[in-house]
């Protein structure tokens, strides 16, 4: 369950680092809105990286938020954002993507 746990936090990573694009691309009222947003995701994956560290150990969790996080945005950047894409890009998230595979199994939880 920690794991799951620890995933969904990662996608609300991603959901902040999102809404703070969109905050970037957004003038007027609604920019505040993104920022609420930004605020709500920070908040819920804070407290669900704290809640899923209570059964994995601290550094494999937070490697595998972060990398959940960096590699959601990257990809998020690409589709929405329409952020540059060039091979050595894609094959260092793919590096990162075996890495956070690899290291939910050497956890073995």
């Amino acid at each position: 369950m920690n794991w799951i746990i620890l995933i969904i936090a990662g996608l609300f990573e991603v959901g902040y680092t999102y809404s703070l694009g969109k905050a970037k691309e957004t003038s007027g009222d609604s920019v505040y809105t993104w920022y609420g947003i930004f605020v709500l995701c920070l908040i819920i994956s804070m407290v669900l990286l704290i809640k899923s560290v209570q059964g994995l150990p601290l550094g494999t969790a937070y490697a595998i938020w972060t990398g959940i996080g960096a590699v959601g945005t990257v990809i998020i950047g690409i589709v929405i954002f329409k952020d540059p894409v060039s091979f050595w890009r894609l094959f260092f998230i793919a590096t990162l993507i075996g890495s956070i595979l690899g290291l939910k199994v050497v956890t073995g939880h």
